[in-house]
């Protein structure tokens, strides 16, 4: 099949004679299509699209999804190979309730820096700016 876009030439579809033929009654695969935006970001789930066969997936996906905005690397997978955990297993993601050991607000240093500023003789910008006001 020729086209007048290159991007189709790329892909080499078969030529007429060897296309399977889909029948009435059978379906094409749903695909995920996860987008990169640049490079080293990650990949964020945009949406689905139909085809019968993984290649032509990403091509729907290039066109679909690709096109329209800045792209550096496009995935699709089948999404009955997508695995997700169950609503009613919710209860293995609760930790520990209160995580305050983490937040920078829960260590108390002010005190030694002040401690240490003025055995050193250095004065703290914060307050040579307030004086300054």
């Amino acid at each position: 099949m020729q086209s007048h876009d290159p991007r189709v030439n790329r892909i080499e579809l078969p030529k007429a004679g060897e296309v399977e033929v889909i029948h009435k009654k059978e379906e094409w695969e749903t695909y995920e299509v996860f987008h990169q935006k640049k490079r080293g970001e990650q990949h964020l789930h945009v949406g689905i699209v139909h085809a019968p066969n993984p290649e032509i997936a990403l091509l729907f996906a290039k066109e679909q999804f690709g096109r329209r905005r800045i792209t550096a690397n496009i995935w699709v997978v089948r999404s009955r190979d997508v695995i997700a955990s169950e609503y009613e297993d919710q209860d293995i993601w609760e930790t520990v309730p209160e995580k305050t050991y983490r937040e920078a607000s829960d260590y108390y240093v002010m005190d030694r820096i002040r401690k240490f500023q003025q055995e050193h003789g250095i004065q703290d910008r914060k307050e040579l700016r307030r004086k300054q006001k």
